[in-house]
């Protein structure tokens, strides 16, 4: 109605124009549209009408099929609680029925997870893989295992106790200190260790492989392995690790003398070459005076064997003097071979005092470098403080190698300065020998010479 007037509205000003005839149709077409607006309201008013009765019922619907739901709930709680009861007098009936059962189920699963923990660890696996698959349904299974499972659980616990005491020999894969893989044979020594090659191995659980250790323990020890890996029967001597590798992987860190001598000069510093130094030049003059002593004594058991005086021998240099003076009195023969054996004592002697002095200097040495690296060691302490216990540790542990160093090289010399001291005054004591037999040979044969010199002196 509204558009139909207001389309009347916007003609008004043709209508002057326009005929009687042309009005009345545009009247009609006023009125037909009027009607169809009418009809199109109706329809809709309809389709309205017949929603909202649809929505009704389907609200109507849908409360009752919730109580109804409700009602279902309310059953199904109450069947729930009573189910639930049912099963707790159950399981307390189950439990009071199976009685030790209970008990064994648990203790087989315990020993089942032990057992796959040990033999995961086990060096026997390294032999034989995947043994601890069998035991992986009877640890699953939260109920009393089978009669099988529990033999197969029952097996590998002897298998493990009669393998701790094999020595066996198979081929395994192996990795090497350059990570390739090579396959070797294999010596197991119950469930302590593994050899190749002379060389101990690692295994390592997680892997199930065979590492072949970077640093090996010291030669006797490889040897006893290379032994063992050559001998086909009889009792041969092997290490043992009850620690399953731990002692091993701590013997083969130890350092080894090379490496002690080489931390030691490096931690030792310039008192430290200085000690060294000492050392090598101690021990040069000690095997050097070793020899000559050496030397000269098989000289002189020689010339004390022969009639004829030797000139390269000091003994024979004494007796030369001896057979130059033969008609000498005993005085004058004694005081020329005294100064025949004092020519031959810097001979015989020398060095020995050295090698005292350098054997006095070494430990001093050492403890002065020991105090200067305390006093380091201190004044680190005094700049960065004492939140780091290693740094002063570490600082005394360097200080301390000095005196180490010291003492290493001042035992020895005096051992050495000892040794040739007592050999030289060997020698010297058999000069001195020789020469007093010969100032009584001389003795006896000039009597008469002797007894107016005596006459005089009494008179």
């Amino acid at each position: 109605m509204i558009r139909c007037t207001l389309l009347l509205l916007l003609l008004l000003p043709s209508l002057s124009v326009m005929g009687v005839g042309a009005l009345g149709t545009l009247y009609e077409e006023v009125q037909a549209q009027r009607i169809l607006e009418r009809k199109n309201n109706d329809a809709r008013l309809k389709r309205f009408t017949a929603a909202r009765d649809q929505q009704q019922q389907l609200l109507a619907e849908a409360r009752a099929l919730l109580i109804e739901e409700q009602a279902t709930a309310a059953r199904l709680e109450k069947t729930f609680e009573t189910n639930n009861g049912i099963i707790r007098n159950r399981e307390k009936t189950l439990e009071g029925e199976l009685g030790d059962a209970g008990q064994l189920r648990d203790h087989i699963i315990q020993s089942a997870v032990s057992l796959h923990e040990t033999i995961e660890n086990s060096l026997v696996s390294a032999q034989i893989p995947n043994r601890e698959q069998a035991l992986a349904e009877t640890i699953r299974n939260n109920e009393l295992p089978p009669l099988d499972e529990i033999e197969a659980l029952w097996h590998l616990q002897l298998q493990e106790m009669v393998e701790m005491g094999r020595v066996v020999r198979f081929q395994a894969d192996i990795i090497d200190r350059t990570g390739k893989r090579l396959e070797k044979q294999v010596i197991r020594t119950g469930l302590f260790g593994s050899v190749a090659d002379g060389r101990y191995l690692r295994y390592l659980p997680g892997s199930g492989q065979l590492l072949e250790t970077t640093r090996q323990p010291p030669t006797r020890y490889r040897d006893m392995a290379l032994k063992l890996q050559q001998s086909a029967s009889g009792i041969v001597p092997m290490p043992i690790d009850p620690t399953r590798g731990d002692l091993l992987a701590e013997l083969s860190r130890t350092p080894g003398l090379e490496e002690r001598m080489k931390q030691g000069l490096d931690q030792g510093g310039v008192i430290g070459w200085i000690i060294t130094g000492l050392g090598i030049i101690g021990l040069t003059i000690a095997i050097g005076r070793l020899s000559v002593l050496l030397v000269l004594d098989r000289r002189i058991r020689r010339q004390l064997e022969a009639t004829t005086p030797n000139r390269p021998n000091p003994l024979g240099r004494i007796l030369k003097v001896y057979r130059d003076n033969p008609e000498i009195d005993t005085e004058t023969l004694g005081l020329k071979l005294d100064e025949a054996i004092l020519r031959e004592l810097p001979r015989i002697r020398w060095g020995i005092g050295t090698l005292s002095v350098l054997a006095a200097i070494a430990p001093l040495l050492g403890l002065l470098g020991t105090v200067t690296g305390i006093i380091e060691t201190f004044q680190a302490v005094t700049i960065h403080g004492t939140g780091d216990p290693r740094l002063m540790s570490g600082g005394i542990s360097r200080a301390l190698v000095t005196t180490v160093q010291g003492l290493v090289v001042a035992i020895p010399l005096l051992l050495l300065h000892s040794f040739l001291s007592s050999r030289s005054n060997r020698i010297i004591q058999i000069l001195d020998e020789q020469s007093a037999a010969m100032v009584a040979k001389l003795a006896e044969r000039q009597p008469s010479s002797t007894q107016p010199e005596q006459a005089v002196s009494h008179a």
